[in-house]
């Protein structure tokens, strides 16, 4: 059994809620753009908006060791399917998930200073992310 801090909990709850809005925002707009993997669940399927539909939207987070940007959560937006996905498709879509993060997260982290930064060749979210409360 593993000890897992109350105060990351928080966060990362918050930050799924983001995600997931995200999440329902490409599901409107792309869903049917593409056929899902076989294995892959309709939309709404699942308890998770990770484990259905087309998209796969998250964060982990990264020490930022060898990173210009230090510490962030590092953005992982991919399209769970088993068709050839553009490379302009992509980048469209990385923009897109970018651009929502920046909306966003001001409003489920109101009191911190957040922001999208290209770190190599992924995108972080940096910027205040200590634990305890102002």
């Amino acid at each position: 059994m593993s000890y897992r801090d109350p105060k990351v909990t928080k966060w990362e709850e918050k930050l799924k809620k983001v995600f997931d809005r995200i999440d329902d925002h490409l599901e409107s707009s792309y869903g049917g753009a593409y056929p899902l993997h076989p294995s892959r669940p309709e939309r709404g399927a699942t308890s998770n908006k990770e484990q259905d539909g087309l998209f796969n939207i998250g964060a982990a987070f990264s020490p930022g060791y060898g990173s210009r940007h230090g510490r962030g959560y590092i953005v992982e937006a991919r399209m769970v399917t088993l068709s050839h996905v553009p490379r302009h498709v992509q980048n469209q879509l990385e923009e897109e998930v970018v651009r929502l993060l920046r909306n966003e997260l001001p409003r489920a982290f109101p009191d911190r200073e957040l922001d999208v930064v290209r770190d190599g060749n992924v995108f972080k979210i940096v910027g205040d992310l200590r634990l305890d409360t102002p």
